[in-house]
C-alpha cells in the first residue's frame, strides 16, 4: 500500500508535525480535521486516517468515525490497538521524538525511530520519512512508553535540576549542557554502565554526602534518588545496604 491521501484528526503539534514532514517527503497535503470539523467525512477518499488526539479521547474519537476502507492509526505510545475497536484495519505509530512545535517536530520526524503495531500500512509512513521502526505488542506498550518518558521527559527534568543548582551559584548552564552532551556521546559509544563516572561509580560516599549537605533542602531528595540509581547502575550499594 502506498497512501496517496491522508486524513489527520487532531491538528495539534503531533498532527501538524506529521503533516509537514510527509508533505516534505512528497506526499499530498493531508486533510486536517479539528473539533469543529464534520467527522462524517473522515476516511472518505482517504487511504489512511491518523488520530492524533490526546490519549484519553482516542477511543471516543475512533468510535465516532465512519467505517471506511482507510487504515485507522493512532500516534499514542501508551495505548493499544483496542482504542480503535470496531474498525477493520488499525495500526499504531508512535514517533520517538519530542515535538515542541510543528516546524521542529517535522524536522525531527525525518529519519526518526517509530514504535509500530497493527496493519503493515504504518510502515509506508516510516519509509516515507526515512525512519526506522520496531514492533511493540499491546501488552508491552505501557512499559515501552515508560522507557521513552524516562529517556526524554525525565532527562529534561534532571537537567532542570542541574540548572537550578548551577544557577544558585552563577555557574553557566551552557557549560553543563556541554558536559551532558559528552555524557550522552559516551553512553552511545560505550553503553550506560561503562559510561558512568563520578562519585557513585567509584563508591565515594563521602563526596555524595558533601553534595547533599551543600544543596538546598528542596534539591536533596532528587539528588539522593539519582545517586541511588547511579549506585544501582554501577553495582555499588550504599555502605550498610550490602
Amino acid at each position: 500500500m502506498n497512501p496517496v491521501q491522508l486524513h489527520i484528526v487532531g491538528p495539534g503539534r503531533a498532527g501538524q508535525s506529521l503533516a509537514r514532514a510527509l508533505v516534505s517527503a512528497g506526499w499530498p497535503e493531508p486533510v486536517m480535521f479539528g473539533r469543529t470539523s464534520d467527522l462524517g467525512r473522515v476516511g472518505i477518499d482517504a487511504d489512511m486516517v491518523v488520530v492524533s488526539t490526546p490519549d484519553d479521547v482516542i477511543a471516543e474519537v475512533a468510535a465516532s468515525l465512519p467505517r471506511t476502507d482507510a487504515v485507522l492509526v493512532h500516534l499514542s505510545g501508551a495505548r493499544g490497538l483496542d482504542e480503535l475497536a470496531g474498525h477493520a484495519r488499525v495500526g499504531a505509530l508512535h514517533p520517538l521524538v519530542s515535538m515542541p512545535d510543528a516546524e521542529t517536530g517535522a524536522s525531527r520526524l525525518a529519519g526518526a525511530w517509530f514504535a509500530t503495531a497493527g496493519d503493515a500500512a504504518v510502515d509506508t509512513v516510516v519509509a516515507a520519512l526515512g525512519g526506522r521502526s520496531f514492533p511493540i505488542d499491546d501488552k508491552d506498550r505501557a512499559r515501552y512508553h515508560a522507557a521513552a518518558v524516562i529517556a526524554s521527559n525525565h532527562l529534561v527534568a534532571v537537567l532542570g535540576h542541574a540548572e537550578r543548582v548551577a544557577g544558585s551559584i552563577d555557574v553557566p548552564f551552557e557549560a553543563l549542557l556541554d558536559l551532558a552532551e559528552g555524557s550522552m556521546a559516551n553512553v552511545r559509544a560505550l553503553g550506560a554502565k561503562a559510561a558512568l563516572t563520578g562519585p557513585a561509580a567509584r563508591g565515594d560516599e563521602a563526596t555524595i554526602q558533601r553534595h547533599l549537605e551543600a544543596l538546598n533542602a528542596d534539591e536533596r531528595a532528587a539528588y539522593d534518588a539519582l545517586a541511588a540509581e547511579a549506585r544501582r547502575l554501577a553495582g555499588r550499594p550504599r555502605t550498610g545496604e550490602e
